[in-house]
């Protein structure tokens, strides 16, 4: 059997094998396991009791992180040119309509969201095969479709994600990053929680909220008790 190495043994140290931790005391453990040499992002992943193939029981919504994500999102703003100028006052990284199409035909996709209205729907919806399998399609329910573009540029930019249950019963999603206070990592998860036990499907029998894990980017997740996230 191999050796630990020194901070392997830190981690084993301080996290109990096993042991579910509070919200608070997780958000200051992910700290402290973490060694990269970059600002690590903090995952958070949580398992729900439902059946993901029943339409009834998609979970699906939007939250805005009250101390942001900690990326550059790259936004690109797909609307008509009199929604130009409000995009990029608004901070969208890209802005345009039928040249960005055509780039995107061509296979490029260098963007982390795009936002885009109704009436350009008609055009973008030729682009599914590209941005579908890349989660970088529009969508009405995310607030990627809108008639507020610069509205929700602003909010994308501030922290904003959308997010949803994948095949397996979990939903995964970034946080912050690691340079964050503890506070502000307990704060984010937090409000990610909230937002997911307030989209509970009526069809959802037994418990919901199974498990709740905090990680950061190649570090050991630490369970965290669905009771005590507060």
């Amino acid at each position: 059997m191999s050796k630990l190495t020194k901070n392997q043994k830190i981690v084993a140290d301080k996290v109990e094998a096993g042991k579910a931790y509070s919200l608070s005391e997780a958000s200051q453990l992910v700290k402290d396991i973490t060694f990269t040499k970059f600002d690590a992002s903090v995952d958070i992943d949580i398992r729900l009791g439902v059946d993901p193939r029943k339409a009834n029981q998609m979970v699906r919504g939007v939250v805005s992180l009250p101390n942001g994500t900690g990326k550059q999102v790259r936004v690109l703003a797909l609307v008509t040119s009199d929604q130009a100028a409000a995009a990029q006052e608004a901070g969208a990284d890209y802005v345009g309509l039928d040249e960005y199409i055509e780039k995107i035909k061509g296979g490029w996709t260098d963007i982390d969201v795009i936002i885009t209205m109704p009436s350009c729907m008609g055009k973008i919806g030729a682009l599914g095969r590209v941005l579908g399998p890349r989660g970088l399609m529009p969508n009405p329910k995310s607030g990627t479709v809108t008639m507020d573009v610069a509205k929700a540029v602003r909010e994308v930019k501030s922290g904003k994600i959308d997010f949803k249950v994948d095949k397996a019963g979990i939903v995964h999603t970034s946080i912050g990053k690691v340079s964050f206070t503890a506070e502000q990592i307990r704060e984010n998860a937090q409000e990610f929680i909230n937002t997911i036990v307030k989209l509970k499907p009526a069809t959802a029998k037994g418990t919901y909220i199974k498990s709740i894990y905090l990680s950061s980017t190649m570090s050991k997740g630490i369970k965290v008790e669905p009771k005590m996230a507060e």
